[in-house]
């Protein structure tokens, strides 16, 4: 059985509700109809319905009587949800200026990507993906300002799972979200990156907190960061393995690992890889996929209180059904 077939089989034991907001996308209606049809999730449309009935005709595609479709600007919970998105942005506001009204509450929980985010908030669903149609800024902004970020964790970021050829699974981050984290916010990377793994596949995670540097070899300011990174991490969660600097080699070939960290509870046996910043995570999952043919499953935003989840814009049916049980599973 595949990693993405599993997956789906224990959102099924789940079976969480997932709202939609692109949801005038046929992906998004193709994708509701199919995670009904197979019990991945209980789907929501979140939009304005004559445009996802249009869009479903346009498409010849028949919406399952199951599907649920909401409309943001008559739902009976808008007032319920502006009041409590009113409340929530101005008590972080550190001046008037930055406060806002009720007005302008309600005018954005209007819209479907923030109205799914209440709807999370507010714990009437479990998981939200969207992105297959806004862009990653507006989604990622809409998740902060909605659900927010996870208590300790100082840094929204992302992950993939690589599923190599021999059915092995490792934990890439982060390849998609931030240029240059320093060193508080790799740490929290590495611990949002950690538990989520743990979540999915219930592995034990195992933490590499890579550099171009293993235990000392080069000495650079940017070894330096990776140095303090693991340092917090063992601070911070000291439940987790967690191992650096550390180079890639080092971290995932058993025989390395012992030479050049011998002892290590976590050299060789890898399967957490925390790239130093965006240039390494981004070329180094490409490679993976490119050249050793590993499947790339995500990425999925973590580091959110709740999961709402960002896809590609040019991402398949199959990209969002695997998205949604994967983070059916992390929430």
């Amino acid at each position: 059985m595949s990693f993405t077939e599993n997956m789906r089989i224990k959102a099924k034991a789940v079976n969480s509700k997932v709202a939609y907001p692109d949801a005038d996308d046929i992906r998004s209606i193709k994708t509701a109809n199919i995670v009904l049809e197979n019990n991945i999730a209980q789907p929501i449309l979140v939009g304005n319905p004559d445009k996802i009935k249009a869009s479903a005709a346009e498409n010849g595609v028949e919406i399952l009587p199951g599907v649920e479709i909401i409309n943001p600007e008559t739902s009976s919970d808008l007032d319920r949800y502006s009041k409590v998105f009113f409340e929530k942005r101005n008590a972080k506001a550190k001046d008037e200026s930055k406060k806002i009204t009720m007005e302008q509450a309600k005018a954005t929980v209007s819209n479907p990507i923030y109205f799914a985010g209440m709807m999370l908030e507010c714990n009437d669903i479990k998981v939200v993906v969207g992105g297959n149609v806004s862009s990653t800024g507006d989604i990622i902004k809409a998740a902060i300002y909605t659900v927010g970020v996870a208590p300790g964790i100082s840094i929204v970021s992302s992950f993939f799972i690589m599923v190599l050829k021999d059915e092995r699974m490792l934990c890439f981050a982060d390849c998609a979200v931030n240029p240059d984290p320093n060193a508080q916010q790799l740490a929290d990377i590495a611990i949002s990156s950690a538990r989520n793994y743990g979540a999915i596949t219930g592995e034990e995670p195992k933490i590499a907190m890579l550099s171009f540097s293993t235990k000392g070899s080069a000495t650079h300011p940017l070894v330096d960061k990776v140095i303090e990174a693991t340092n917090i991490v063992r601070e911070k969660a000291p439940e987790l393995s967690v191992d650096g600097e550390i180079q890639l080699d080092a971290a995932i070939i058993p025989s390395i690992g012992e030479r050049k960290c011998k002892g290590s509870p976590v050299a060789g046996k890898a399967n957490i890889m925390v790239f130093p910043d965006l240039n390494a995570g981004n070329i180094g999952y490409k490679l993976t996929e490119r050249l050793a043919g590993a499947e790339a499953v995500g990425p999925i935003v973590q580091g959110l209180a709740k999961p709402y989840c960002d896809l590609s814009r040019g991402c398949s049916i199959d990209d969002m059904i695997n998205v949604t049980a994967i983070c059916s599973l992390m929430a």
